[in-house]
């Protein structure tokens, strides 16, 4: 998911000693917005739930018929301000990359239906179970199908977490399907969407074009036979509109922080959001959760938490390196040791208050 690329804007930098100022963001102040988006987009996922039984009585098809269209309709002006629509002409000479946005769009559409369900048919702590267990599902599929290694303390927390998915599924008598189909289409489609390599916002314009054409053809049915619920009233026909902006209000929040944020922190936010889905599922709404599936449960908190754990150590040395030291901060040998693919600093003799115009580092936040 991602936000249109930044323009290569010079940067000013006033030099001259170590009072020197640097204008615009600071990498602080950046990371801090990025941390803050990324709440908020998990944030507003995991309250969802309290938005999907506002379309009731709607039936779960016609709400997620509804969410491609109207997805689509907010993606394509989304990508017309950003003048980025050109790039469907070419779509049709990689049809590698077609194929896999199409079975893509059928796996999300597939786990939106799925989850839309879920929460209007009172299954809302599954459809959490299903959120927690979806990385270390994710960390499966690299294994299997990108050759990636996992790390013991992974093989641990996958261990953990389906000692407890087998004992909820003991304890109900049936796998939790519910969560198992969550977790499983998410997973596999976060995998197509890394083989198709595709900026987020023409990913999901592609996706939700493959899906509108029956979904529109389902809409227009169900206004043919009387069954429509768009026209009962001018409240639900906006409900049922804002399913779009719904889905990409998060999306943007979320390519606005993949970019901002450390690796590390976006791998620890992830799990807000079947936090939040839990604690409004028992607390809120008062699904019946049992003793033992509350210690089924405890599995899989441990086994995302030792995830997390595994995956902070690794990440953490790196986000050290990510931020290079300040110009002004070096001495004029320790310039002798910068980078050669980063830009040496201004040299330290340059006069007091003098402006100097440097490009800035930019980056392609399209990028998944």
């Amino acid at each position: 998911m991602g936000t249109p690329a930044v323009g290569a804007h010079p940067a000013r930098r006033v030099t001259g000693g170590p009072g020197a100022a640097t204008t615009g963001p600071e990498p602080g102040r950046r990371t801090g917005a990025g941390v803050l988006a990324a709440t908020g987009a998990y944030g507003v996922w995991g309250l969802l739930i309290l938005y999907w039984p506002l379309l009731e009585p709607a039936p779960a098809l016609e709400i997620l018929a509804h969410r491609v269209v109207w997805s689509l309709v907010i993606v394509a002006v989304v990508l017309a301000v950003q003048r980025d629509l050109r790039w469907i002409r070419t779509l049709h000479r990689r049809p590698r990359q077609a194929a896999l946005l199409a079975a893509a769009g059928c796996l999300v559409g597939a786990n939106w239906g799925l989850y839309i369900w879920a929460i209007n048919s009172g299954h809302v702590v599954e459809a959490a179970l299903g959120y927690y267990i979806n990385p270390l599902c994710s960390a499966l599929l690299g294994l299997l199908a990108l050759r990636e290694k996992m790390t013991g303390a992974q093989w641990v927390g996958v261990g953990l977490v389906m000692v407890g998915v087998v004992w909820l599924a003991a304890g109900a008598g049936r796998p939790p399907w519910v969560a198992v189909g969550l977790a499983a289409t998410f997973a596999c489609y976060g995998l197509l969407r890394k083989w198709a390599a595709v900026p987020s916002w023409r990913a999901l314009a592609v996706e939700t074009l493959m899906l509108a054409a029956p979904a529109a053809a389902y809409l227009t049915f169900l206004a043919a036979t009387g069954q429509s619920h768009f026209a009962d009233s001018p409240a639900g026909a906006l409900l049922l509109a804002s399913t779009g902006l719904v889905t990409a209000l998060p999306l943007a929040l979320f390519g606005f922080a993949t970019v901002r944020t450390p690796l590390v922190v976006m791998g620890m936010l992830q799990y807000l959001l079947p936090t939040v889905q839990f604690v409004i599922g028992y607390y809120w709404l008062r699904e019946p959760v049992s003793p033992t599936e509350i210690g089924a449960y405890c599995f899989v908190w441990a086994g995302a938490a030792v995830s997390l754990v595994s995956y902070a150590r690794r990440q953490v040395p790196r986000s050290r390196l990510a931020d290079p030291p300040a110009p002004e901060q070096l001495s004029r040998a320790d310039t002798s040791r910068w980078h050669p693919l980063e830009e040496k600093p201004a040299p330290a003799l340059a006069p007091q208050g003098s402006v100097e115009r440097r490009p800035r580092h930019t980056f392609d936040c399209r990028g998944e």
